[in-house]
């Protein structure tokens, strides 16, 4: 396997809910790096047609699927939400095809010879460190992630709390992490981080 920059192929991508990580992986990707995104790769595992969202029906019913046939989320949801062994189950339908998406869009950006980063939310929390040459955390302290989470997504302080709480602490993450970037000030000043930070990989 060829060595990118810095002899670092794979970069896994990382942070706190409202953190910011989106921004950074576009910027990342506007300058040669190969994205895969773990949120789109879930969304191929049951799109419609497929081999995955087929399985969910077989073990969900049809009451999961709309009828255009794609994947009704909010009555799975419903189903997974409150039982473990539900949402177990369904885990081992959809995990294993996400991982096999994601690996093989690792390996096609590898034979371009471009840095790859794995745009994975909760890479923490799923243990995947050990699948990554190493791990950028997008980072900003809770009291901005609370802040940032009510204004974009029109919540209460309890609810954007419970979200955030939810995850591995960002503080954490942070201490955890190969590279931080931190998020908390001006779009200019993250911009500047980054070029600064990209500059051995490209």
């Amino acid at each position: 396997m060829s060595k990118v920059g810095v002899n670092v192929t794979v970069i896994g991508l990382t942070g706190g809910i409202a953190s910011g990580k989106s921004t950074v992986a576009k910027y990342l990707a506007d300058n040669g790096f190969i994205i895969v995104d773990a949120d789109i790769a879930s969304r191929k595992a049951v799109e419609a047609g497929s081999s995955g969202l087929e399985e969910i029906r077989t073990v969900f019913g049809d009451g999961v699927i709309q009828e255009d046939g794609t994947l009704n989320r909010k009555a799975l949801g419903e189903i997974i939400f409150k039982d473990k062994n539900q949402r177990e189950k369904l885990n081992a339908i959809v995990h294993p095809r996400v991982r096999d998406i994601m690996e093989a869009e690792k390996e096609a950006g590898l034979a371009l010879d471009k840095p790859v980063v794995m745009d994975i939310p909760l890479l923490f929390e799923n243990r995947l460190e050990h699948t990554v040459d190493e791990v950028w955390v997008v980072y900003v302290p809770k009291e901005v992630q609370i802040e940032r989470l009510m204004a974009r997504n029109q919540l209460s302080l309890e609810e954007a709390v419970s979200r955030v709480s939810s995850q591995l602490s960002i503080e954490e993450k942070k201490q955890k992490a190969d590279k931080v970037i931190d998020n908390s000030g001006s779009l200019q000043s993250l911009y500047h981080q980054l070029e600064l930070l990209i500059q051995p990989y490209v």
